[in-house]
């Protein structure tokens, strides 16, 4: 059990690393994206390959892995275009809205009712993505991404429950990975025309080092290492572990970054109001006698 939750505690320090490196490395967010999505493909694709967990999947199934890989590609896009507008910190609180509108949108797609409770922590939380905005002006496009990366992943994690028990993680990781990188690559030119400055689209040095842990350690061995640890802990804990990656993320940003020294009393503010509504969803949701879901295999391990 210890070992297990060292592993799964492990990996949400790997999923709140992903905005650090972001932030690190100087491309934007389009070809960021790009290349993460490519190196994650062909590790999963060798991985698949020498485990001979290779998986068939019909050509409907397929289409909906390609449609959620297409959203998690623009998820991507929108996170690291928050941090690259504002900082890591911003993206990461306004990221931890998605549990909310997940709950919000999972009624539409399953054709059940809204509850009331839902609602009202969803204002909640749009309370504090608004006191965020409203006084840190100078970051509102990178509030206004990462709200939109946020409703991305809300997005992506209603329609991979549908199908996760269906498949691997890895098997979907790799289907999810190559449609969304193929959707980059039709989108691409168009930074590349309509961009006011020169688009970079070889990274150096450094930002190769950084996409390779990106890729490898951040989304392949953060993947392996929360689903082994699911084996043994249950769904509370692994919800509970998951929902401190952006705690973990914006301490290491502050770190690394020292983005304390950027941000105003009124961000910490809006950020109490956004997790102190993602606390109350949780426990709402993993009260006695309501099993739930793990959040780890809904979203396919991916952040």
């Amino acid at each position: 059990m210890k070992k297990a939750l060292l592993q799964m505690h492990l990996a949400v320090v790997l999923w709140g690393f992903t905005a650090v490196l972001g932030r690190a490395i100087d491309l934007s967010a389009p070809v960021l994206v790009w290349y993460r999505m490519l190196l994650t493909a062909l590790f999963m694709a060798v991985i698949l390959y020498y485990r001979k967990e290779w998986v068939p999947v019909p050509r409907a199934d397929r289409f909906r892995l390609f449609w959620i890989g297409c959203l998690i590609g623009l998820h991507w896009v929108a996170f690291y275009g928050s941090i690259k507008f504002a900082n890591a910190s911003v993206a990461l609180v306004c990221l931890s809205t998605a549990s909310i509108f997940t709950s919000l949108l999972d009624p539409f797609v399953n054709k059940s009712k809204h509850n009331l409770a839902e609602l009202l922590l969803g204002l909640l939380a749009i309370a504090g993505v608004y006191l965020i905005y409203s006084f840190q002006q100078l970051y509102a496009w990178g509030v206004l991404f990462g709200v939109i990366a946020a409703l991305l992943s809300s997005w992506f994690t209603v329609l991979n429950k549908k199908i996760a028990h269906k498949y691997p993680a890895r098997t979907m990781v790799f289907y999810e990975m190559t449609a969304g990188w193929s959707l980059i690559t039709l989108l691409l030119p168009l930074q590349i025309v309509f961009s006011t400055e020169s688009v970079d689209l070889v990274p150096g040095a450094y930002d190769w080092l950084w996409l390779i842990i990106l890729s490898l350690c951040c989304t392949v061995w953060a993947q392996s290492l929360a689903l082994n640890a699911l084996k043994y802990i249950s769904a509370f804990t692994s919800t509970l572990s998951v929902n401190l990656e952006p705690v973990y993320g914006i301490l290491l940003a502050f770190v690394f970054f020292k983005e304390y020294e950027m941000l105003s009393p009124e961000f910490y503010m809006g950020m109490g109001l956004i997790l102190l509504s993602v606390l109350l969803q949780m426990l709402r949701v993993l009260r006695p006698g309501k099993r739930p879901g793990t959040l780890v295999e809904d979203r396919g391990g991916i952040e």
